[in-house]
């Protein structure tokens, strides 16, 4: 009880003290309590009134961290684990891990085994969205393998639970011993009736004009940008990154206070500075020299330019006496980071890059389109040595992309009418490999360029747009060519897209000047080679219309790129893609107004509710045999109206010929409104009987009810039989199914004058 006490009064200490701490500069206050087992939660209340809570020490305790993270009724948890010994990676080996399970929205999945298989597209580029956010922050010399899992426990599909992700692995990062030079935070920013809304949901999403994610660390320094725009302006882009690390300083604020309180001491990384050194002079005077000479001839192209820097590097390897796997590494390590040294050293003392061209100068574009006749859109575009091909193929609306069931609650969309796929086959980078599958970069570069393209396809274009684009040689910048190329391809396939669209990537080289790093000095370098993006700090995406933008992505190298610069990036960027698209439009400049030859065809048919049933034959007969002789595909929009998609005019021809001959095929005879017919009976059910007037016609239902004058509950008590001829009096259709109304118990002499107002009565 004493130690309980005791306990008890600690915390109350640390409480009083945090509740003193706990406010940032403009007196926003986070709320810390304790609860058993000694877990913490903050709450940070964010500037649009919605509240996120951060809390830790409940769940997963046997993790380096555990956090969980909530706003209204959506709760993320994520992990962070480390082994215990280092790995020889050259790269940080770290591993995101985002899993959206049907348990989260009370659901069963519908698949075969009910259970969650391989990561969904969405899966995978929420990972991809956290690692870039959380990656740039980790010690260069960390090689830890390390794996952060986030799980979505719950949501009501009203709140992303992307930005979440992104908060709760920052947070657990920073309470973790693992050496992280966070915090960092993340927001999503809405552009409704201009104005500017946080953390918007999924309804708003919808009516937003802006859809941006960015990742912030103190100093206002941004780490990750990811988004999508309705052709939004420069000014409007420039507004929404400022106000979203305006945003960021809250949450960045409330983690840190939470590290204070329960954060763990981080890990030391020690080196053998000595030896380092001693390398670093080795190396340095054996490579120097001739990697100055590498990078200054312009003649090389990336090949030739790669092939020269892997021979310097196996020379210098050959010269090591000492033949230790340490030395060989640290070799390796000093190596490239001296080619990094000397490219960027370069590019400040020049003015130029290793190809010749200016700091904002483009690279030769080329372009082509209509390159293969049986397509309903082709083009090559050509930017240097990135070559991409796309291809457009128009089916129908019903062939659209189908979401899973999560994504389709957090999107709010259930199909995607227009959607890219892009493939990046090993041949591209002159390599080997597997070529089946789809790689998480695949899937992320393809959503990008998707999102470049999707806001200039028409909302009501009939039909369904899959756009693929192949890279077929790649030295940078492949995803903003397929938005070229893309733009292209659509154009030749008369797609009416509302405006030409162009990508390009930025990229940024940047040193400091003074030890405590305030001054910065920086280079932006337009339209990246690959080496470029590699050695660089930044590879910054854009993509949009002569007007405005529409796609943009920034993956930082560093920790952190201050705001000024990246508004200066997105200004060079917009002269960027201007030029670009006036290059395109050399090639074409609207989208074709002719249609050609395989271009597919959509047309509507009203068919009358009673001659459904001869349209469509038994089971759909007439409509599959269509399909299989013309391969037109006929679906239903309601009782009378049917969509009939051809692949081309001939076929579409040959299916209204077929439809024709169907509708016109054994003609029904023309029956007059209150006139007798006899009927025969071919089919006896407990609610009535089936009869035709005509041998022509089909067969419709008498129902009990129109049998006689008593009340019966089945045909038998009077007597009747297949094959009985019974008269029937005709009351036309009914309006609603085109059924018949026939009638018999009218013709029975009880009471003419009741015969004559239930005539009327039907009449009307």
């Amino acid at each position: 009880m004493v130690l309980f006490r005791r306990n008890r009064l600690l915390n109350r200490k640390n409480l009083a003290l945090l509740r003193l701490k706990n406010c940032d500069k403009n007196g926003n206050i986070f709320h810390v309590k304790f609860m058993s087992s000694d877990p913490t939660e903050i709450n940070v209340q964010l500037s649009n009134g919605s509240k996120m809570t951060l809390s830790t020490g409940k769940y997963a305790r046997f993790t380096s961290a555990s956090v969980t993270a909530t706003i209204d009724n959506t709760t993320v948890m994520t992990t962070v684990v480390r082994k215990s010994v280092p790995s020889d990676n050259s790269i940080i080996p770290l591993t995101v891990n985002y899993r959206q399970k049907a348990a989260a929205i009370a659901r069963i999945p519908t698949n075969f085994l009910r259970r969650e298989m391989g990561y969904t597209d969405n899966e995978i580029l929420i990972s991809r969205i956290i690692d870039r956010s959380v990656r740039p922050l980790f010690d260069s010399n960390y090689s830890y393998e390390t794996q952060i899992v986030c799980n979505l426990l719950a949501t009501d599909g009203i709140i992303n639970p992307d930005v979440l992700s992104i908060n709760a692995a920052s947070t657990a990062l920073s309470i973790s011993d693992i050496p992280w030079t966070g915090p960092v935070a993340a927001v999503r920013i809405g552009l409704i009736d201009d104005k500017y809304i946080i953390n918007p949901t999924k309804n708003e999403l919808q009516q937003s004009r802006l859809n941006l994610v960015l990742s912030c660390i103190f100093k206002k320094s941004i780490v990750m940008i990811e988004g999508s725009a309705d052709d939004c302006l420069e000014s409007e882009l420039r507004k929404g990154i400022k106000v979203g690390v305006k945003e960021c300083e809250l949450i960045l604020n409330a983690i840190t206070q939470l590290q204070k309180c329960v954060g763990k001491s981080k890990l030391q990384i020690v080196e053998d500075d000595e030896s380092m050194k001693n390398m670093k002079n080795f190396v340095t005077d054996f490579a120097k020299d001739e990697l100055i000479e590498i990078f200054s001839c312009h003649s090389h192209d990336k090949l030739s330019r790669d092939n020269a820097i892997f021979s310097l590097r196996s020379k210098i390897l050959a010269s090591i006496t000492n033949t230790d796997p340490n030395s060989v590494k640290s070799a390796i390590k000093v190596f490239d980071e001296l080619c990094k040294i000397t490219f960027r050293t370069l590019i400040f003392e020049t003015k130029k890059r290793c190809d010749g061209r200016k700091l904002d100068d483009l690279r030769d574009i080329n372009c082509d389109v209509d390159l293969f006749k049986p397509l309903h859109g082709s083009a090559l575009f050509q930017r240097g040595q990135t070559q991409v091909l796309c291809t457009v193929a128009l089916d129908s609306i019903e062939n659209s992309l189908k979401l899973d069931a999560i994504s389709m609650l957090s999107s709010g969309i259930k199909e995607k009418h227009f959607f890219l796929h892009y493939e990046f086959p090993p041949y591209a980078v002159n390599e080997t490999g597997i070529l089946t599958g789809v790689n998480r970069r695949e899937v992320g570069h393809g959503a990008l360029a998707e999102r470049g393209l999707r806001a200039i396809i028409p909302k009501d274009y009939p039909f369904a747009i899959r756009l693929t684009s192949d890279v077929l040689e790649s030295n940078g910048s492949s995803s903003m060519a397929s938005v070229c190329g893309g733009s292209l391809a659509l154009m030749d396939a008369g797609v009416p897209i509302l405006s030409p669209v162009a990508g390009v990537a930025m990229g940024l080289i940047s040193r400091y000047n003074d030890e405590e790093k305030t001054d910065i000095e920086y280079e932006i370098l337009t339209d990246i080679l690959g080496i470029e993006d590699h050695l660089g700090d930044m590879d910054f995406k854009i993509a949009g219309t002569k007007k405005g933008f529409t796609a943009f992505q920034a993956d930082m190298k560093v920790s952190g790129v201050p705001l000024k610069v990246i508004m200066k990036m997105i200004e060079h960027a917009n002269i960027a893609k201007s030029k670009i698209i006036k290059i395109m439009n050399r090639t074409i400049a609207c989208p074709r107004i002719r249609s050609k030859s395989n271009s597919p065809i959509v047309e509507k048919i009203e068919v009358p509710v009673h001659q459904r049933g001869k349209f469509l034959g038994i089971g759909g007969s007439n409509v599959k045999k269509i399909l299989y002789e013309t391969g037109v595909n006929i679906h239903s929009e309601d009782d009378k109206m049917f969509t009939i998609f051809a692949p081309n005019e001939v076929a579409m021809k040959a299916a209204k010929e077929m439809i024709d001959i169907s509708l016109q095929k054994d003609p029904e005879p023309v029956l007059t409104f209150g006139d007798i017919y006899s009927a025969k009976i071919t089919e006896i059910r407990e609610t009535g009987v089936m009869v035709i007037l005509y041998p022509t016609m089909v067969p419709t239902l008498l129902p009990n009810s129109q049998l006689d004058q008593r009340n019966i509950h089945h045909p038998s008590v009077l007597g009747l039989n297949v094959g009985d001829e019974i008269k029937v009096k005709y009351f036309g259709r009914d309006p609603a199914n085109g059924r018949m109304r026939l009638s018999r118990k009218v013709l029975q002499s009880i009471n003419s004058e009741q015969n004559v107002n239930f005539f009327d009565k039907l009449k009307q």
